[in-house]
């Protein structure tokens, strides 16, 4: 409705109480959509009427109460929104960004101080951003419900349960975090929406296997072949070895350093002989595995399917933990 003349202070003192069960909006002709809204008890606040994004009709959203800001600060307000209206943006997930209460603000607050140290920390900010965040990133929290995580975990099962269940862990974990902050928010997430057949399968190499894999090493190129030798002869996992230096291995000691082992301490691995022989064979002084010297090994999944190829076992295996005990891809 287009106002005819501008609200003013002296008008808006003076406005009545609506008449019973009813509400009264009195418009304001500077700022389209902005009205004074007065209730059968006199209570004033300002509102403005617009169609908000995700809304199919125009709908009133308080901009402030009367006494508590002013009709100046009121139209300020109101255009600021309308500007982010225009630009596509929902002005009150924008407020609650600013007050750290969408999932993306609240997700990060976990990764910054629950989940800081984690070694998965990475790969789970990666996740949420290519798969959570687009859709309920900016969403309040608070107002995100059972059916909306329904409708993301379907999406990403599509692709089958195994990423439905990751993004269903990451997302369970920052709602249980949020729910030990607050008095009321109680997470949308109930036992029973884990998606089937989404567990990795896992597996130990049978000896002859073991020796299989062993032997296709033997002549492989440096250093791929050595680094899955030294892999084997050390029970050590894959990027403690990848990432290894010369300056670790002192006097038939290698130490991973704490930022490169799973307890985040110092962790000192006697080397047989046969481990040390792969040491004296490296041919650079600074990375014990490396193509350039410049650099730690890379291109691992290509080197290691031909090195399936050749011990013929079967690829679904990595290398991971200790005394052959392989966990699926």
């Amino acid at each position: 409705m287009l106002a005819k003349k501008p609200l003013t202070d002296r008008a808006i003192a003076g406005v009545k109480a609506a008449p019973p069960g009813k509400r009264r909006l009195l418009w304001d002709a500077i700022v389209p959509g902005l009205a004074l809204r007065v209730t059968d008890r006199g209570k004033r606040s300002f509102v403005l009427v617009t169609r908000y994004p995700g809304s199919r009709n125009p709908t009133p959203r308080t901009v402030g109460v009367v006494g508590a800001i002013s009709l100046a600060e009121a139209r300020d307000t109101a255009r600021e929104w309308l500007g982010q209206i225009r630009k596509g943006v929902d002005p009150q997930a924008h407020k609650l960004e600013r007050q750290g209460q969408t999932f993306t603000a609240i997700a990060t607050g976990y990764f910054t101080r629950k989940a800081k140290d984690l070694r998965s920390k990475g790969k789970m900010e990666a996740a949420l951003v290519r798969l959570v965040y687009p859709t309920l990133g900016h969403r309040p929290i608070d107002s995100i419900t059972r059916s909306d995580m329904v409708r993301l975990l379907d999406t990403e099962g599509d692709n089958g349960p195994t990423m439905a269940n990751e993004v269903l862990s990451i997302v369970s974990r920052v709602f249980d975090w949020h729910a030990t902050r607050t008095d009321s928010f109680r997470s949308p997430i109930v036992k029973g929406m884990k998606r089937a057949g989404g567990q990795a399968r896992s597996r130990v190499l049978t000896d002859e296997e073991l020796r299989a894999v062993w032997n296709a090493t033997g002549e492989y190129a440096h250093p791929y072949g050595p680094l899955v030798r030294f892999i084997l002869l050390t029970a050590s996992r894959r990027n403690e070895v990848q990432y290894a230096t010369r300056s670790e291995i002192v006097g038939g000691e290698w130490t991973i350093p704490a930022a490169r082992y799973k307890t985040q301490i110092d962790h000192i691995v006697p080397l047989s002989q046969a481990a040390l022989a792969i040491v004296e064979g490296a041919k650079e002084a600074g990375w014990l595995f490396t193509t350039n010297g410049k650099h730690a090994i890379g291109s691992l999944s290509r080197h290691k399917a031909e090195i399936d190829k050749a011990a013929a076992v079967e690829r679904w295996w990595r290398y991971w933990h200790p005394q052959r005990t392989i966990k699926s891809g």
